[in-house]
């Protein structure tokens, strides 16, 4: 079993491959709903799929990570010139934070350009990157659009719809619905200087530029980020995905800000009761 972390460098960009049922349009956005072995149909969801996209999407960013520019110049298309890698991320926090994978981010002091929902780009810069968590903290300039709402439990049972908002390859904004196949993997992963010692398991198909984007739960909020998918030994995709829970979330941000009482909360709770299946 390989691991492969969903990160897209932004100068090898892939056409997009996925299967699409519909189109959900979002402040200028349209997200691509994406097909999944199991049909959103027969999941558990509090509203239809285009409606919990349609409240998550503002809380949703796409990210290019530049090696440090002291000009900080950005070209037409939001891209710093020094571009080292894209991928996903959320907003936490209504003054600009943002959370994503620590492989997106790469490294602290680092530049940043983001699209948020509204079109718009923004620039920034990596406060804080754990490679061995693969959790990084972003700050946007003069952002301040809508943040997660995150859970408040810190299980979710097997088998538990979940969504999640990504880009993949680079390409069009996507929507996937998937499912908890564990709380737990049961060990370590490591790919380069970047890991993470646990992780949800999800069976979902995701892809490279997917990394760093927000998953939640059928009521729309905040359960995980996804990091890597799984792969067989020939590198074929293997429909499973791994996330950091929002409890670790939770932690790593009430380090760094003055988080709101619910991420406060839920960064006293632990994975570690959570069944494994």
């Amino acid at each position: 079993m390989k691991f492969s972390t969903l990160t897209s460098l932004a100068f090898a960009l892939a056409a997009l491959g996925a299967c699409a049922q519909n189109d959900v349009a979002l402040e200028g956005r349209k997200f691509t709903l994406a097909e999944n072995a199991e049909p959103a149909a027969q999941m558990t969801m509090s509203q239809p799929i285009s409606g919990l996209v349609s409240n998550s999407g503002p809380t949703y960013v796409t990210l290019t990570v530049s090696a440090i520019d002291t000009q900080g110049s950005v070209d037409k298309a939001g891209k710093h010139p020094n571009a080292i890698t894209s991928g996903s991320g959320f907003l936490v926090d209504k003054s600009g934070y943002v959370l994503t994978a620590a492989h997106v981010a790469v490294s602290d002091g680092y530049m940043v350009s983001a699209r948020a929902a509204d079109g718009r780009i923004y620039t920034g810069v990596v406060v804080d990157v754990v490679p061995a968590s693969d959790m990084a903290l972003i700050k946007l300039r003069g952002y301040s659009g809508r943040a997660v709402s995150p859970t408040a439990d810190n299980c979710l049972a097997r088998g538990a719809t979940v969504f999640s908002l990504g880009k993949p390859h680079a390409q069009g904004d996507t929507a996937r619905v998937g499912q908890l196949e564990a709380m737990h993997f049961g060990r370590a992963v490591q790919y380069g200087k970047f890991g993470y010692p646990d992780a949800m398991v999800l069976r979902m198909n995701t892809q490279k530029g997917e990394s760093g984007g927000p998953l939640f739960d059928g009521s729309g909020r905040l359960v995980g980020m996804v990091v890597s998918t799984l792969t067989d030994g020939t590198g074929k995709p293997l429909n499973l995905a791994h996330a950091v829970p929002a409890t670790n979330l939770a932690g790593f941000l009430c380090t760094h800000i003055e988080c709101s009482e619910n991420w406060r909360a839920l960064a006293q709770k632990s994975t570690g009761d959570c069944p494994g299946v």
